[in-house]
């Protein structure tokens, strides 16, 4: 009987497993569909808001979020172990604390977006553009592409899409902060950081001075180095990009030879006081660059730098010091090919000297000779050839070390077996007070017992020297200014030390930052004007002649012109192809703080015959032509692809992914 009953209960137990397996919704397997088999997939559970467990997105001004995030990561773990979630926690350090926590947080609300009433909420596009566009430069300096997880229009949503500000906490924050400061008013003033940048932290200090003064700064790039460093300008002016009819443009050029470094700190640290003292309301740099446009390129030969810098470094002993002397003064002067660029650029003053008997020759617009392009042509050199050509430069210097003087053209002496002869230029008096308006300003460099390194010489007592008086080279960046273009360059020589030590750069910025802005507002001295036709039309390419000097300056696009010239009087002559020529006496004051107007209106008239003839040196081309058989170009595009192929290491920076879970994140690498 015992045995029956258990053998009842056995059944009846079966019979309801049975009920509930026939009753459950059967497994689909892949064949089922195929067999016609009725199956039903078990249906997911709906994703609730949770809480958010993320360490460096734990001060977020919501507490929850949801799971799958935007980005589709279906776990918190799956999150954690992206690449995404790597970078928001090395920001900081890659960065050097710069646009944290605004990226970090920014990064989270698309890792954790937030989560209320079970629903994800996404944030607001306008935060990542302003975001963006204040940080960008930040990436741009470290070489990193901006992270495509904080793309604008692709993760964040409009306001009237129903948004969040993601930084909503970080401002309650930073509101509270300033509210606890003592209110004792204290005088606002310029915060400069005296030390050594990198190439890449120089480049981002540009950029973020041209963001922090959007309406009066910009960057652009001239062209790249031999290794593919950016050539980065920054320009200073009240319409920033575009030049305005009769507004002077100037230019500052460092760190022509690389391991002559005061200069290009000086310049980095300049353009921090410009943006910034406009800012906080300095009338005197805002009348300078309401009225000027200012381009400074601190670092013409980055990869000079970047070699001086490292050799300096390691030759950082200080029971060795002849061995600091001797590596400052040789290693990095030239460019990635070992090209002094000071050397590079085409040798017109010996063309200057050949023709200067030939009756309707003149001293300017020189055109440069075919054969210069078969020539090696340094891409730094190249680069800066284009722009002077491209914007109408009315004065311009340029930084070395190695002593402490202003020189001015000409480089080459007028006699080929003299090294050492004074050798002017038809502006000789005009260069002579461009130079002591520097050698003046600057704290010693004028003075009867400021300090001579003797390098090359006995130097002038006053601070300035005609540049083959000094000594004699030819193919000189100076030279070629004042031969070819309208602009007046000087080479102002900041000290004997040519990579000083980091605690002295402070004392060389007091030294030279009252010269550096008295230099720049001398560009208004001389005249300004505009020559027009009859009907009232700028007349471009018009020439600009002073009696008693064989060199003449021509107008810009519009018309426009400027001429420096010492006090005193002068005859001007206006002229161009097709025009009659139109002549002007004028008198310019011994204290004139401004340029002088003089317009010139030309009547039509028939060209002629021998006019186009002076315009042109015989045998030398047109001023047209550059590099008129792409020479330069193919030779360039060679060298890179060699380059390239010898650099293909990652940016610094890449073995903080080089690990991270999955796939390398190539994303961060930037395209150019």
């Amino acid at each position: 009987m015992e045995f029956m009953r258990r053998k009842m209960k056995t059944i009846v137990f079966l019979n309801a497993l049975v009920t509930v397996i026939w009753c459950a919704s059967p497994r689909c397997n892949p064949e089922d569909e195929f067999l016609g088999r009725f199956c039903k997939e078990p249906e997911p559970e709906k994703p609730k808001c949770v809480d958010i467990m993320m360490n460096y997105c734990d001060d977020m001004s919501y507490t929850h979020t949801m799971f799958p995030n935007i980005l589709g990561h279906r776990t918190r773990e799956e999150a954690e172990l992206g690449p995404e979630y790597l970078l928001l926690s090395v920001v900081h350090n890659l960065l050097n604390g710069e646009c944290t926590p605004d990226i970090r947080m920014l990064g989270c609300s698309v890792l954790v977006p937030r989560c209320e009433k079970e629903k994800v909420l996404k944030p607001c596009r306008s935060t990542c553009e302003a975001v963006r566009k204040s940080c960008r430069h930040a990436f741009e300096g470290i070489e990193m592409a901006w992270p495509y997880f904080l793309d604008c229009d692709r993760f964040f949503v409009s306001d009237q899409e129903g948004c969040y500000d993601p930084l909503e906490g970080l401002r309650v924050t930073q509101e509270e902060d300033q509210a606890s400061i003592d209110n004792t008013p204290e005088e606002p003033h310029t915060v400069i950081q005296f030390s050594y940048q990198s190439n890449t932290q120089m480049n981002s200090i540009l950029k973020k001075t041209a963001a922090q003064c959007p309406e009066i700064a910009t960057t652009y790039s001239i062209g790249r180095s031999v290794e593919g460093k950016d050539l980065l300008v920054i320009e200073f002016s009240n319409n920033p990009g575009v030049h305005e009819l009769l507004e002077p443009e100037m230019k500052y050029i460092g760190n022509m030879h690389g391991n002559e470094v005061l200069g290009r700190q000086l310049l980095i640290y300049l353009t921090q006081y410009l943006c910034s003292e406009y800012l906080l309301g300095n009338q005197r740099i805002q009348s300078l660059i309401n009225t000027t446009r200012i381009h400074i390129l601190p670092s013409m030969n980055p990869d000079g730098y970047e070699l001086a810098a490292a050799e300096v470094q390691g030759t950082n002993d200080p029971e060795n010091e002849e061995a600091q002397n001797y590596y400052s003064w040789t290693l990095g002067r030239g460019n990635a090919q070992n090209i002094d660029l000071n050397r590079n650029f085409p040798d017109l003053t010996a063309v200057a000297y050949g023709r200067r008997r030939h009756r309707h020759f003149r001293s300017d617009h020189i055109p440069i000779p075919d054969a210069y392009w078969f020539d090696k042509v340094a891409p730094e050199t190249y680069a800066v050839m284009k722009w002077i050509r491209s914007i109408p430069f009315v004065l311009s210097a340029n930084f070395h070390g190695g002593e402490l003087v202003v020189s001015y053209p000409y480089d080459l002496s007028k006699h080929p077996l003299e090294e050492k002869m004074f050798s002017p230029t038809p502006d000789e008096q005009v260069f002579k007070q461009i130079a002591r308006t520097y050698a003046d300003a600057h704290a010693t460099m004028s003075g009867n017992n400021s300090e001579r390194c003797g390098s090359f010489g006995s130097i002038g007592q006053d601070g300035i020297i005609n540049g083959a008086k000094w000594y004699s080279f030819a193919g000189g960046m100076q030279d070629f200014n004042y031969l070819h273009t309208n602009c007046l360059e000087v080479t102002v020589e900041l000290g004997c030390d040519k990579f000083p030590a980091e605690e002295e750069l402070y004392t060389g910025w007091q030294d030279n930052k009252e010269a550096l802005l008295t230099f720049m507002e001398s560009v208004h001295r001389g005249i300004k004007g505009i020559v027009k036709d009859a009907d009232g039309n700028g007349i471009k390419g018009a020439r600009i002649s002073v009696r008693g000097i064989r060199h003449d300056i021509t107008t810009a696009e519009n018309g426009d012109y400027w001429r420096m010239l010492t006090a005193g009087i002068h005859i001007l002559t206006a002229s161009a192809p097709g025009y009659t020529r139109a002549m002007k006496k004028i008198h310019l004051p011994a204290r004139m703080q401004k340029a002088g107007r003089v317009d010139f209106v030309l009547q039509k008239a028939d060209v002629e015959p021998d006019i186009e003839e002076d315009y042109n040196i015989p045998s030398m081309g047109t001023y047209e032509r550059f590099d008129p058989y792409n020479q330069f170009e193919r030779y360039s595009i060679r060298e890179q692809n060699q380059n390239r192929e010898e650099r293909q290491e990652k940016p610094w920076w890449w073995s903080y992914f080089s690990r991270a879970h999955g796939s390398a994140p190539t994303w961060l690498l930037r395209i150019d």
